[in-house]
Parts: C-alpha cells; sequence; structure tokens
C-alpha cells in the first residue's frame, strides 16, 4: 500500500498497558531498535518502575477515560514530537459463565477494550493523517476471531477491536496511515494468571507478541495471528459441523474459562475489573 516506514531509529512510540506483560515486551523490543518509547499504564507505580528498567518513559493512564488518555499523549509530544506508533494494548479479560458475569464487570470490559481503543485512534489518527504517515497496532486476540464458553463478553470486545481495526484502516489508508490488529493465542502474563490455558489453542509468551508488533511497524498488514498458521483456524472451524467443533473443544479443555468459578484478570490493570466487581457484590 506504499506507506512510509515508521519502524526507524528515533520513532517516537507510546504504548498503553506497558507495566508488565505483552506491553512490557513490546516497550522493550521497539526501545531496542532505537525508538523513544513511553509507555502509560493505570498502575503508576509498576509502570514507572517498569520504564526505569527498560529505559522508556512513563505516564499514568486510564484508557477508557479520554481525558487521561489525552493526557498522556500531550505529554509524549510534547516531550518527544509528533506521534509515530501507538500500540493500543490495554485489556482486560473477565472469565465465568456468561449469565453470572455482573454488568459492571461486562460494562467495564467493553470500556478498556473497545473505548480505549476508539479514545485512542481518535486521539492520535487526525495528527497522523494530517503528516501523511503514522501506525497503529491494536492488540486484540484470536477470542476476535473464535468464540470461547467462559469468555463471552471478553469474546464480543475482541470481535469488535478486530472489526474496528480493520474499517478504521480502510478510512485512513489513503492519507498513508495504517492500522494493524495483532491476535495472539493465548497468552503467558499477568492477565492469564491462574488460568489453565491450552483449551485448543497454542500458549505464547509476551516476546512472541512482541515481536508481531514490531513486525506490523514494518509490514503494515491488516492482522497478525501469533503464532501466524493460527489465520487458517477461523475459515477451518466455520466449514466444519457444529458438533464436531463442539466434541474437540471437549476433548481438548476448551471449556475451561466457562467451568471456573467467575474471577477477573487484566494486562491493563485487574483493579479495573474488581472494583467493577465489587461494586455488583460479586464473588471473587
Amino acid at each position: 500500500m506504499g506507506y512510509p516506514v515508521v519502524a526507524r531509529a528515533g520513532a517516537v512510540v507510546a504504548i498503553t498497558g506497558g507495566a508488565r506483560g505483552i506491553g512490557r515486551a513490546a516497550a522493550e523490543a521497539l526501545a531496542a531498535r532505537g525508538a523513544r518509547v513511553w509507555i502509560g499504564d493505570r498502575d503508576e507505580e509498576r509502570v514507572r518502575r517498569t520504564a526505569g528498567e527498560i529505559g522508556a518513559r512513563a505516564f499514568g493512564v486510564d484508557v477508557s477515560d479520554r481525558a487521561s488518555f489525552a493526557a498522556f499523549l500531550a505529554a509524549v509530544e510534547a516531550a518527544e514530537g509528533p506521534l509515530d506508533v501507538l500500540v493500543n494494548n490495554a485489556g482486560i479479560m473477565p472469565l465465568g459463565p456468561f449469565l453470572d458475569e455482573p454488568d459492571a464487570v461486562s460494562a467495564a470490559t467493553l470500556d478498556v477494550n473497545v473505548r480505549g481503543l476508539v479514545n485512542g485512534m481518535r486521539l492520535v489518527l487526525p495528527g497522523m493523517v494530517e503528516r501523511g504517515r503514522g501506525h497503529v497496532v491494536n492488540v486484540a486476540s484470536m477470542a476476535g476471531r473464535l468464540p470461547f464458553a467462559g469468555m463471552a463478553v471478553y469474546n464480543a470486545s475482541k470481535y469488535a477491536a478486530v472489526g474496528l481495526s480493520l474499517a478504521v484502516r480502510e478510512e485512513v489508508a489513503p492519507a498513508g496511515v495504517s492500522v494493524s490488529a495483532v491476535l495472539p493465542a493465548a497468552v503467558r502474563t499477568g492477565l492469564t494468571e491462574g488460568v489453565p490455558l491450552g483449551g485448543g489453542l497454542p500458549t505464547v509468551g509476551p516476546a512472541r507478541v512482541a515481536e508481531a508488533i514490531v513486525r506490523s511497524c514494518v509490514g503494515r498488514r491488516a492482522e497478525y495471528p501469533v503464532p501466524g498458521w493460527l489465520a487458517v483456524a477461523p475459515p477451518v472451524v466455520a466449514l466444519t459441523p457444529e458438533p464436531v467443533v463442539r466434541g474437540v473443544r471437549r476433548l481438548l479443555g476448551g471449556d475451561r474459562a466457562y467451568r471456573q468459578r467467575f474471577g477477573t484478570r487484566g494486562r491493563h490493570d485487574r483493579g479495573v475489573l474488581e472494583q467493577a466487581a465489587a461494586r455488583e457484590g460479586s464473588p471473587r
């Protein structure tokens, strides 16, 4: 599509949910390539400690709050100049049966996982379009292509993240700006702490996802499944009779999230979900 390359030494990069996990790994990988990296997270103490350890700069941010997100980006641009890359990594993941999930937890999931992306893109894309250069990476999930029992609203948020990414990509492409969605399988991070991983999907580490984020800054493709062979999974599942799919999932333990007691996890800040659950009086 003829995009200008943004993965260059000196590129200005902002990453949300950067205190740990995928966000931290992406910050390390991009900083190692000479980017000027800022990481934002609700956990201000942890994000500042992480920034000191990896040579980045830190800022406290709540991506579901547009004013907070705007303050983060304004600080980056005031110190570094125009933003080249935004990595929308912040996310939270509730686990448990759909009918047991408190309304406040569902709302928090959609606020962070969907509204956070909307806020970030609406804040950075006008400047990128004006300059004719820029890249946004939305860290989604294979849960945005495949449904899993026990994480229904999370599934919905990630389907929304993928659709939003693809649609906005079409709108900004003529200006030389790109949007990519990274779709990891189960990732071994704090987001999945205490969760039995697997269920038919491979597990990957944060560094593997970070590699895909870096690749997206060069290749600028629409989607980056992690691992790459998962690109074939959605069409294969769609063409396979439903009873067969269900049987295979049962054999592989794909309903583990459904069977476990309702709980909350988040790479952005598990406190978001825990506070929401507390307002509803939900067990944790």
